[in-house]
């Protein structure tokens, strides 16, 4: 076990740690605040987290740019993936038990001591897997190889990553890569030696970015992915023949305008345990940028809030 992520207790707790918000608004919403602790249900696991990844989704629902599509009751604790050590199965349990590592997802409420998950949404954390990587690989890790699945990305391929030194980003460059595709990149300067070592091309996102595409991949693009949501679409639509192989998962806006495709597609364990043995083969890997105390999620969603994190900021 990561020794500064301490161990979890093997007594129930009655009462559990959560990170919540009670109005809309910017970090500083954010209060750590103590609630009785969940009981599983039917299905379900109760997990003491040890790790849980943030998303740029969480930043919207916090800032309320989603109200009128996901309408949230308050107070609200976020986080849709996890890792950590059962404490408890509910009833109908059996591939669990106390005292296994796992991780997974769950629809909110990661961003806690402990969790309620069901079960058919958790995997075996395997011993070569780090718990800050291990809680954030479901997310991003799950959405990017949704993306491309559902781009057909193929082998002799080049797609376009949008933001791809972001979480989704840096997970859809690797997994573009493993199915034989050539990846470009957009990401600032900062970040080109990073996608280098993805096995990606860089370039300059920003005005100018058609033709630094071009220059980069002559042969031209397939597929394009905006894990951006800043003026991506255009520009890809420019470059992509397919309209229908451009797809957007931060640019709901810009999709309904343009006709293109946002992601649709379901979450399952089964797919990220094929993540899990990718990371266990060392063919897939989850960069952290930063690592945040429970006490610290306001620095946590303020940094992620910059727009300009490297990888997954991660909550332990």
């Amino acid at each position: 076990m990561d020794r500064d992520l301490g161990r979890p207790s093997d007594v129930y707790p009655g009462r559990m740690r959560r990170v919540e918000f009670a109005e809309y608004g910017p970090p500083g919403v954010l209060t750590v605040v103590a609630r009785p602790t969940p009981v599983p249900g039917p299905g379900e696991v109760l997990v003491a987290v040890r790790s849980a990844g943030l998303q740029p989704y969480d930043v919207k629902l916090r800032r309320g740019d989603l109200r009128g599509q996901v309408d949230l009751a308050l107070p609200y604790c976020g986080g849709s993936e996890l890792a950590g050590v059962v404490v408890a199965a509910g009833p109908g349990v059996a591939a669990f038990a106390a005292g296994d590592e796992v991780l997974g997802f769950v629809a909110d409420g990661a961003l806690a001591t402990h969790s309620v998950v069901p079960a058919d949404r958790l995997v075996r954390r395997p011993p070569e897997l780090a718990w800050a990587a291990a809680g954030a690989l479901s997310a991003s890790g799950q959405t990017a190889d949704l993306a491309l699945a559902a781009l057909a990305v193929a082998a002799g391929e080049t797609v376009l990553v949008h933001a791809a030194a972001g979480g989704v980003g840096s997970m859809a460059v690797q997994l573009a890569a493993a199915r034989g595709a050539r990846v470009v990149g957009t990401a600032s300067p900062r970040n080109h030696d990073y996608l280098r070592g993805l096995g990606a091309t860089p370039v300059t996102y920003g005005p100018g970015l058609v033709d630094r595409v071009r220059a980069a991949a002559p042969a031209g693009v397939d597929a394009a992915l905006d894990a951006a949501g800043r003026d991506a679409l255009v520009p890809s639509l420019e470059l992509v023949a397919d309209p229908a192989r451009v797809l957007t998962i931060a640019d709901w806006a810009g999709a309904a305008a343009l006709g293109v495709r946002t992601l649709q597609g379901t979450r399952t364990a089964g797919r990220l345990a094929d993540l899990v043995g990718l990371c266990v083969a060392g063919r897939l890997r989850v960069e952290v940028a930063r690592t945040f105390p429970l006490a610290e999620a306001v620095a946590a969603h303020a940094l992620l809030e910059t727009g300009h994190v490297r990888g997954k900021v991660v909550l332990v």
